[in-house]
């Protein structure tokens, strides 16, 4: 049996006076952070992201005539520092706000460019292609718009959209 000081099994580290008062103010700081959080706030300024980047997407297609999924990416972030500067989450609730977002604004972006497309090929005014949408045309227009690599980007976007939208705290 080894030997043992007098008092040695209940002595516990020092923290001192400073490690105390970091414990506290850390503390502090979390609860005003949760306090400050605004989820309404948000999800309105992921929205808007989502349609700024969706319209974004759809112009950068028409002036490249190319469909570039990794403008699905930047839509991502985009709504991913929309929701974290306007919401100040810091629960994993913005992040699902954030990703569902994301997700939206890209399905959003890639519709859209596909009716720039058919407006500017056909000579006929966007609104005129809009207003024919109904579910089945835009699952359809969707559908043959569809390249397996667009889930890569789709992807990505919605782990930025999430990682994004929460401010991470310290320990």
């Amino acid at each position: 049996m080894p030997l043992q000081t007098p008092g040695a099994a209940h002595e516990q580290p020092e923290q001192g006076v400073s490690g105390t008062l970091d414990q506290v103010r850390s503390r502090s700081r979390r609860r005003q952070m949760k306090a400050d959080q605004n989820p309404i706030l948000g999800f309105l300024a992921g929205a808007i992201a989502a349609i700024i980047g969706a319209v974004g997407w759809a112009y950068i297609t028409l002036a490249t005539n190319h469909l570039i999924g990794l403008v699905a990416v930047g839509i991502g972030l985009l709504v991913g520092f929309a929701v974290r500067v306007f919401g100040k989450g810091v629960t994993p609730v913005f992040g699902l706000i954030g990703a569902l977002l994301s997700l939206l604004g890209c399905l959003a972006g890639n519709l859209l460019s596909v009716c720039m497309i058919i407006a500017k090929k056909e000579s006929i005014p966007l609104g005129d292609v809009v207003a024919r949408l109904n579910p089945q045309a835009v699952a359809d227009l969707l559908g043959r718009s569809f390249s397996p690599m667009e889930l890569v980007f789709y992807g990505i976007a919605v782990y930025m959209g999430y990682q994004y939208s929460v401010i991470r705290t310290f320990k």
